[in-house]
């Protein structure tokens, strides 16, 4: 089928989808040329009404090319005095534009999306709310823009936010950022579901890439997509107070009418499994339960590059010294509680009450340098050299398990490797030069030999998160219950 559709079928969609955009676009240009913000607040003008109507028809043309040839809609859209935001999910695809596309409400979008030729020129029709990357304080602004004009009595378009911010498969809806709950507004939350038979929609960070989704899902002769509108959310006012529990409630709302759980793994939990670098981390990580817990102590990993040395430099006057519970709270200069105890219980191997503070220090390097896979390693060393400035093949297996966040690793393999005049022992500098000669070393010689054993490491195709909705929420909102139990060694 998938043949015989894309000599057919495939290329003729194809250039009608493109062919509708560009249509869209000489509309989308004049109809936001000139536009002041004074103006966009006030009621649309009789011209703008039409090129609305106008610019929907053409999108749904285009949706009606990529074989959506109906889309059912289920419940009401609320007013935009009744509801000034809506949370759709899940986020599954760049297929959850169709809502956008139906209804012209904003969305969060990153500031350079506006460059991209032709389809910029649509998104900043649609007044869209821009995060900027270069810009340090983009967050806070994002979110007091949102506030603004979710505050506006209706003035303003509604604005559609995926809280989940980033693609899942829709299996569970993970951890809602806080920022669509912030303004403490009621909320329409919006559920799609994509009914079909084979799905060729979901778009994550594993399995088929962007335009293999675009051609096996325009290869299919009907694509079904499900919109759901469920009743306004009104939130209470301790929901108002606290953006973190108006958003659980929200997305267990939404949970129950999609039929599927929740889980509390997050955006940045997405972020630290995607990032590319030597050492992807495996399926079975703890590495992502341990980034809630530092979350859960107010520990952020974005900010804590700074306390990381000073962490560091404590641990190796240390040595190998080992650290009881309350040791380890006065090392991190934070009381003893249940979430504490949780991250101590981590470390805790043989459950004999104390931990090697070194291995704290590489897990939290791994968190707050994903990508920078040789930093951690050469921090590593540093914590368990000896004096000579070697370390053995035990060391390297203690290094490379927390690194990697399992409880097992064998290493004899990467170290035979590495160890070339088989003197026993190794130095950061012969790691690196082995590193910059097989910058896949870890696939040829760490993940080949761990599959099919009991670790359950799998190997991926890791790229960077996908998602309509960049990130934008404060990084200190962030729900500090319910800590996980699970051994890292």
């Amino acid at each position: 089928q998938i043949a015989f559709m894309t000599l057919t079928l495939f290329p003729i969609r194809l250039f009608f989808a493109a062919f509708m955009m560009l249509l869209a676009w000489p509309f989308a240009f004049i109809a936001s040329m000139g536009s002041e913000e004074q103006e966009l607040e006030k009621p649309l003008s009789w011209w703008r009404k039409i090129v609305d109507i106008l610019l929907k028809a053409i999108m749904r043309m285009m949706w009606l090319a990529g074989g959506f040839h109906w889309i059912n809609v289920k419940g009401r859209r609320a007013l935009p005095a009744e509801a000034a935001i809506l949370t759709v999910a899940p986020h599954s695809s760049y297929f959850d534009a169709i809502p956008v596309t139906m209804t012209f409400a904003s969305i969060v979008m990153k500031a350079e999306s506006k460059d991209i030729p032709v389809w910029g020129t649509l998104i900043k029709y649609i007044r869209p709310v821009f995060v900027s990357r270069s810009d340090q304080d983009s967050r806070r602004k994002t979110v007091e823009e949102i506030k603004r004009r979710a505050q506006s009595d209706g003035k303003w378009p509604q604005i559609m936010i995926f809280p989940e911010g980033t693609c899942t498969n829709r299996s569970c809806l993970i951890t809602f950022k806080p920022g669509a709950f912030i303004p403490g507004v009621p909320v329409q939350p919006v559920v799609l579901r994509y009914p079909n038979k084979l799905d060729t929609i979901t778009w994550t960070w594993q399995g088929p890439g962007a335009l293999e989704i675009l051609w096996l899902t325009l290869c299919q002769l009907h694509n079904s997509v499900e919109i759901e509108f469920l009743p306004v959310y009104i939130p209470s006012e301790e929901e108002r107070n606290n953006p973190v529990l108006y958003a659980n409630n929200v997305r267990r709302v939404m949970a129950e009418a999609l039929g599927v759980s929740v889980t509390d793994y997050t955006f940045e939990d997405c972020q630290l499994a995607l990032a590319e670098g030597q050492l992807r981390l495996p399926s079975d990580t703890c590495l992502l339960e341990f980034a809630k817990l530092v979350r859960s102590l107010g520990l952020k990993p974005e900010t804590l590059e700074d306390d990381l040395s000073k962490y560091a430099a404590s641990a190796m006057k240390m040595k190998k010294e080992k650290v009881d519970l309350k040791e380890f709270s006065a090392y991190l200069e934070i009381p003893v509680s249940h979430t504490l105890e949780s991250m101590f219980a981590l470390f805790d191997e043989n459950e004999d009450g104390i931990i090697d503070i070194r291995e704290f220090v590489i897990a939290l390097s791994v968190v707050c340098k994903p990508a920078k896979t040789l930093e951690t390693t050469q921090l590593a060393f540093q914590l368990y050299q000896s004096e000579n400035g070697t370390i053995t093949e035990e060391d390297l297996a203690h290094i490379l398990k927390t690194a990697m966040g399992v409880s097992q690793i064998n290493v004899t393999h990467l170290f035979r490797a590495v160890d070339e005049e088989e003197k026993g022992e190794i130095t950061y500098d012969d790691f690196y030069r082995f590193a910059e000669l097989h910058p896949h070393f870890a696939e040829d010689y760490l993940y080949a030999d761990q599959m099919g054993a009991e670790s359950g490491l799998e190997t991926s195709s890791l790229s960077a998160p996908n998602g309509i909705c960049t990130d934008f929420s404060p990084e200190n909102a962030e729900d500090k219950n319910k800590p996980l139990q699970k051994k890292l060694n």
